[in-house]
């Protein structure tokens, strides 16, 4: 018994050395593979995301809350009951558009695209910028893009508040 355990011990140590190289050896990789694993999941508090995005050992900022779960900050935009966003740098929005785009076709496929709601608009550095109508008539944003002249990137999706969103006027 104590190989078997030993055995367990030594995958699992694998698969922690493994993911903290794939930090290390590519950190916009490992943020954009983060984001997509982790951030359409509901259900976690801010440690939980942190814990399972491996943000510690990561070179990437996330930013973090669930109204549903835990008290939202005070600076939260309006409207905004969820949001999960992970910056990196450099300038990966090519690589961070293509893996969402397939990332939202996986099933279960992250909604249908909609109008854009008033609560969102495109910024400065703006790559792309959705709006997504999920299940039950609830509303998602995703956006990618850029800050601080390209030296960062960003990847967010807000999950709004129940009956907002959708009948957008744009």
């Amino acid at each position: 018994m104590p190989s078997a355990l030993t055995a367990a011990h030594a995958l699992s140590l694998t698969a922690l050395l493994g993911a903290a190289g794939d930090a290390m050896a590519d950190p916009a990789r490992h943020a954009i593979n983060a984001f997509n694993s982790w951030c359409f999941k509901a259900g976690q508090t801010e440690a939980e995301a942190r814990e399972n995005m491996n943000v510690d050992a990561a070179r990437f900022d996330l930013t973090f809350w669930d109204d549903s779960l835990e008290p939202r900050p005070a600076e939260a935009p309006e409207g905004v009951e969820r949001r999960c966003e992970v910056a990196f740098d450099g300038n990966h929005t090519a690589q961070a558009i293509t893996a969402l785009r397939k990332q939202m076709q996986t099933p279960p496929v992250f909604g249908r695209k909609i109008p854009l709601p008033d609560t969102h608009q495109s910024q400065d550095g703006t790559a792309l910028i959705e709006g997504r109508e999920l299940l039950r008539g609830r509303v998602a944003v995703v956006h990618i893009g850029t800050r601080n002249d390209d030296a960062r990137t960003f990847m967010a999706v807000d999950r709004l508040y129940d009956g907002l969103g959708l009948g957008a006027s744009q």
